[in-house]
């Protein structure tokens, strides 16, 4: 006999698209009051208690409509689980950045960039040389995590805005990542609508390039226009610092070369990451032993080999403290560690808890049928998956939800339409993917956020290239520029895929 409290139940009745706002306007009313009374510190707190309340609130109207919890439950377990490997890539990234700065690799990285990067054109070179490397990767998150921190470093020691720096490596990353056919969420979107990756990844083009081309001159016009406060005296006491603190070299470069060579050669991100992490221990202990004992045993109480071992275990979990002299220098490199991510761990936990809830109690569909039924034309339409998916964004707090859900929905609306598949799948990315970023309590806001050292509200402002990219696919769709229409083979084969299932 089944047990009444697992059984599948079904709601006795649908929800209104009040009861569908309801959760979303209580949210926005508590992280606005949470950035009112806590400031820069409302995501160490403040924003996951307003994210579980509003899942509460979500929660509970969903069994007023039907639901039982114990289906809630299983909802909230499996959208939390959607996002477990993020979740531990962003502890190993924690890990990977600590020992990366105890080895003198992120050091070398800044001190090397120092000299060959100018201020004029720091901003669109930091651009550029993310998009390669996110490009040969399909990974913003390796990118960001490894060649990111080290340019924002290199900003922050020429005297540039960090939070410009941010937005520079989050547009070429994205830009990389959305062209990028190791990428995973430009092989998914294809997958969900229906048409192949290479056809999708042509049609991206069309809005990618112009966007990444207004990214540039407004990076370009930025470097050649704002003034770096760093002065030659100061960017020379930098680099003896780090000649002091560190053992400098070309050879720290190889733990990074190691890592970028196996997520291209199709190493899953998380491995990859992790012998990263272990090589930077590892390159640490060999070349940077006076460092490591002094960051493991600063009073000199234990064995020198004991403290060796001591300080990679320590920089794997907490964060490494810099004592270069140099109060800047040692406020950028005092970070790195697991603990370190445990914050934004809480608030993408609190976050998919919220857009679950709402998936499972049918609030977010909800949302997004009320948002399809103004989409009376080819342009609307294609506004409304953009809406939709930027919404998910938001509600859901994660890209994989924000791709999948405007998938399932828009699919045969675009059909019906006589729509190429690829335009929908195009329009998912624009605005799923690239739009991820810009939440803060969105799974890659959190950890772009972390990863960089900079807020998501600071660096929103100048990711130039991720702003463009919808609107451009919005003007596309309401111009018919580029909208492909459905082939009649095209249409003809998927009748004919249609009966046979049935």
């Amino acid at each position: 006999m089944s047990d009444p409290e697992t059984t599948a139940d079904h709601p006795t009745k649908d929800p209104s698209l009040l009861q569908a706002l309801i959760p979303v306007l209580l949210l926005i009313a508590l992280l606005f009051a949470s950035v009112l009374l806590f400031q820069d510190s409302s995501s160490a707190g403040p924003n996951q208690i307003a994210l579980i309340l509003s899942a509460a609130l979500a929660a509970v109207i969903g069994i007023l409509n039907g639901f039982r919890w114990k289906r809630i439950e299983k909802g909230i377990v499996s959208g939390i689980s959607m996002a477990m490997g993020a979740i531990l890539i962003l502890l190993v990234v924690g890990s990977l950045i600590g020992t990366w700065i105890m080895a003198g690799i992120v050091p070398t990285m800044i001190y090397y960039g120092l000299q060959i990067l100018h201020p004029t054109v720091f901003f669109p070179a930091a651009c550029v040389i993310c998009a390669v490397v996110a490009l040969a990767t399909g990974s913003s998150w390796t990118t960001a995590s490894t060649i990111g921190i080290a340019l924002v470093g290199i900003a922050s020691a020429l005297g540039l805005s960090p939070a410009i720096a941010a937005g520079a490596i989050i547009s070429g990353a994205y830009f990389g990542d959305k062209l990028s056919p190791l990428s995973d969420t430009t092989n998914l979107a294809p997958a969900m609508v229906g048409t192949d990756l290479i056809t999708h990844i042509r049609h991206m083009l069309w809005t990618t390039v112009p966007s990444l081309g207004i990214a540039l001159t407004l990076f370009t016009f930025l470097g050649l226009f704002s003034s770096s406060q760093g002065t030659a005296e100061g960017l020379s006491e930098v680099l003896t610092a780090l000649q002091d603190g560190f053992r400098l070299g070309p050879h720290l470069l190889i733990p990074p070369v190691i890592v970028l060579l196996l997520v291209v050669r199709r190493v899953p991100a998380l491995p990859a990451l992790l012998i990263g992490a272990l090589l930077g221990g590892l390159f640490a202990v060999l070349f940077q032993q006076e460092a490591v004992i002094r960051y493991a045993d600063p009073d000199g109480q234990v064995a020198s080999a004991a403290a060796l071992v001591k300080g990679f275990w320590m920089a794997l979990f907490q964060p490494y403290n810099s004592t270069t002299g140099n109060e800047g220098l040692d406020l950028l490199l005092t970070r790195g560690g697991m603990s370190s991510m445990l914050n934004t761990v809480w608030l993408i936990l609190s976050a998919l808890t919220f857009g679950a809830v709402m998936e499972t109690t049918g609030l977010l569909q909800k949302l997004a049928e009320k948002i399809l039924g103004f989409a009376k034309s080819t342009g609307s339409l294609i506004a409304s998956t953009l809406a939709t998916s930027i919404g998910a964004n938001i509600v859901a707090s994660d890209q994989y939800i924000a791709i999948v859900l405007p998938g399932r929905m828009f699919r045969a609306e675009f059909e019906r339409r006589k729509l190429h598949p690829k335009n929908l799948s195009r329009a998912m990315e624009d605005a799923g993917t690239l739009t991820s970023p810009l939440i803060p309590w969105n799974t890659c806001g959190a950890f772009m956020s972390q990863a960089l050292g900079v807020a998501t509200f600071a660096y929103l402002p100048f990711a130039f290239l991720n702003l463009c990219n919808p609107i451009i696919s919005a003007i596309y769709g309401f111009t018919g520029f580029t909208i492909a229409p459905l082939e009649p083979e095209e249409g003809s084969e998927k009748e004919l895929e249609t009966a046979a299932a049935a």
